[in-house]
């Protein structure tokens, strides 16, 4: 039965009409929980919206264009258009099981977004916004394509770490320009890319400077702010829009050849999926998007892809004659026990595979308790996730129920008291709502759960005091207990209302335990007496830690299955079992120079050396006879084991060990010092 909770509430007069978006999450690969933290917390955002009555959409969609789907289509021997609908299917699933209440889901491959993609391209070149020129470009010869900065490899040109991308180190965190690289490379076919000319469409984005300063200082962070400030600072550059084919995407109009860069078309996507929305529920699409719009526009993003959100996109917008977004809200990364998510670690954890272990609402609410309003990292420490899960939410919320429960069903045919024997109490409670609502509305959500469970606390206080299971064993006292349980439902019942947009499922199964319509959040002061209830069943389990252990494991068998079967030198030759540093350091690793080499007599692979080491010279004999001749070698510099035992031969005595590497035969090369090193000095 349902009580005066069921009656429906009337949007308030001061009803705000809000669109929110996450960032779009690529289309070649799945989700995994470090996209969660920014959907999780959009979600909560939207949430907390809706249970006040706001009319609040939340959109979506996949980026579903460049060159990385096309290649990983060609991979699997699929079209692109087969890839994104697979993985937009996997996509949904995944956010669908962790509650995120997309209003649309949509693909940036639509109808809808090429049409609007189009129509802005076409009114920022009528306004004067787009230029034309040619560029010069990495272009590799082998797969005869022009190669983006992430697919191009080499030194970097400031710390000089190998195997860096085209655009930044992630040893040293430079950026730089893919021309700058050492020795670069193709990562598709290995070639040394070449330069090659092409035209390209540019958006003026210096011709909005004035507007992103102003967009910049209203609608952003303090410390977006700042850092915006300083790209600012240095200059607008036009903004290289095209790419050339073959490449996945919309096709420039009266540009044959010529595609939008993904990142002009994504953000656009936000546009399209609304739209797919509007046309579904019959709204007003102009009424959101134009200038003169009075509704708000959210963004949510990750702190990586700022420049494109708040400088990019603006001023696109503002080109177009579209409306500016209201606010970008941005947020740090995620680290799991303080380190960078690893894959070889089990840390590295599919949002699928996480949904094999757990329950999707343990991340959620431990997610908010870490999140605030600014860009810092987020750590999810995972022996500190199961101990505030089970202490929070099982130990503190959950048992305030299951303490209560139990008598009101026994005794009372599960109907609570007329009137609350502490409405001070509840007051109390009640109070807190405007100070938690501040505190989601600034999505200042882990003040906003130290708060709840400190509320948990005094529902939990009140029960220990009165101790309704002492009362039980008393004759007489059966008025008491029902009223002491009823206040205690109570307070659960409130913390719930303010638990529900973090932790939706719980707020369900608790509302049908409670026998109530899905509550909003002026319903937290409310009394909830004279009301019959369900009987109760555990609402949630305590996290095992076994649980833990077998997410990681198979987040690790994630990881093998997914990488590619080895080939070349470490799948001939894998490397050896692991070392203790103290055995390394006992190996002498010394610059020598070769002052000798000859045939051995009888010998059909080896060549005597005769190393100088700066002030001694050794006798060494080395299998490199087939694949050097004697006087290739002499004069040049190498790297010998010096402490190596001598060893009898039978040709002689040889008193260490040359370097070199290949498997053999005519495939040796002898290692070389650069330039510089003399004879005798240490390697280390």
């Amino acid at each position: 039965m349902f009580n005066r909770f069921s009656k429906r509430r009337r949007a308030s007069p001061m009803t705000r009409d809000i669109l929110v978006t996450s960032a779009l999450p690529y289309a070649n690969g799945p989700i995994h929980i470090g996209h969660l933290v920014e959907y999780i917390q959009t979600d909560v955002w939207v949430r907390f919206q809706r249970m006040h009555g706001h009319r609040c959409f939340y959109v979506g969609a996949d980026d579903a264009h460049g060159t990385p789907v096309m290649l990983r289509a060609q991979g699997e021997g699929i079209s692109p258009e087969s890839l994104i609908e697979r993985v937009g299917a996997e996509h949904r699933a995944d956010f669908d099981a962790f509650g995120i209440s997309f209003d649309n889901y949509y693909s940036t491959h639509s109808e809808e977004n090429r049409a609007f993609a189009s129509d802005i391209y076409l009114k920022l070149r009528e306004a004067g916004h787009i230029a034309r020129r040619t560029i010069s470009q990495f272009y590799d010869p082998e797969q005869k394509m022009f190669l983006p900065d992430r697919f191009i490899k080499g030194g970097c040109p400031r710390c000089g770490a190998a195997d860096q991308y085209g655009d930044n180190c992630e040893v040293c965190g430079a950026t730089y320009d893919a021309a700058e690289l050492k020795d670069p490379r193709s990562v598709l076919s290995g070639a040394t890319p070449v330069k090659k000319d092409s035209e390209h469409y540019f958006f003026k984005l210096s011709n909005f400077e004035a507007m992103l300063r102003e967009f910049v200082r209203d609608a952003t962070q303090t410390e977006v702010a700042n850092k915006m400030n300083e790209w600012l600072s240095t200059g607008l550059n036009d903004w290289d829009i095209s790419r050339d084919a073959p490449y996945f995407g919309f096709e420039i109009p009266d540009a044959p050849g010529k595609y939008f860069y993904v990142w002009l078309d994504a953000p656009i996507g936000y546009m399209a999926s609304f739209k797919k929305l509007s046309e579904r529920l019959g709204l007003d699409f102009d009424a959101w998007w134009n200038t003169d719009a009075k509704t708000e526009l959210y963004h949510f993003i990750g702190k990586d892809i700022l420049r494109f959100h708040t400088l990019f996109w603006p001023a696109v917008l503002k080109g177009a004659g579209l409306r500016t977004p209201t606010a970008i809200y941005a947020h740090g990364f995620l680290t799991v026990d303080g380190q960078k998510m690893s894959k070889s670690r089990g840390t590295f954890i599919k949002a699928r595979t996480y949904l094999d272990h757990l329950d999707p609402e343990y991340l959620r609410y431990y997610f908010a308790a870490k999140l605030g309003a600014g860009v810092d990292d987020l750590d999810l420490n995972l022996d500190d996730f199961v101990a505030r899960v089970n202490s929070d939410l099982v130990g503190k919320v959950v048992n305030i129920a299951s303490r209560c429960a139990g008598f009101i069903h026994k005794h009372f045919d599960d109907t609570l008291a007329d009137i609350l024997p502490d409405p001070g109490l509840h007051q109390t409670v009640a109070a807190a709502g405007a100070t938690l609502a501040g505190h989601y509305e600034r999505r200042e959500y882990g003040q906003a759960m130290r708060e709840i469970m400190a509320l948990a606390d005094l529902a939990n206080q009140y029960i220990d005091e009165h101790k309704p299971w002492a009362l039980a064993k008393q004759p007489g006292q059966e008025a008491q207990i029902q009223a002491v349980c009823t206040q205690g439902i109570d307070l659960f019942h409130q913390l719930i209302v303010y638990l529900k947009p973090v932790l939706p499922a719980l707020a369900a199964r608790a509302e049908a335990f409670l026998c109530i319509e899905a509550q909003n959040w002026e319903d937290a002061a409310t009394p909830l007496c004279g009301h019959k209830i369900q009987p109760y069943a555990p609402l949630l389990t305590r996290i095992d830690p076994s649980a833990i252990e077998a997410m990681t494991e198979a987040a690790k068998v994630d990881l093998q299955a997914a990488a590619p079967a080895p080939t070349g030198p470490l799948a001939d030759d894998p490397i050896r079992p692991e070392i203790a540093y103290d055995d390394f350091a006992k190996v002498d690793l010394r610059v020598a120079r070769i002052a000798k080499a000859e045939h051995v007599e009888g010998a059909e692979k080896l060549l005597r050396l005769t190393l100088d080491l700066g002030g001694e010279t050794r006798n060494v004999f080395a299998g490199i006879k087939s694949a050097y001749a004697p006087e290739d070698l002499e004069g040049r510099l190498t790297v010998m084991v010096a402490n190596l035992a001598p060893r009898k031969m039978r040709f002689g005595i040889s008193e260490g060990m040359v370097l070199a590497a290949g498997p053999g035969g005519k495939d040796l090369f002898v290692l070389g010092p650069d330039d510089g090193a003399k004879p005798g000095m240490r390697v280390k």
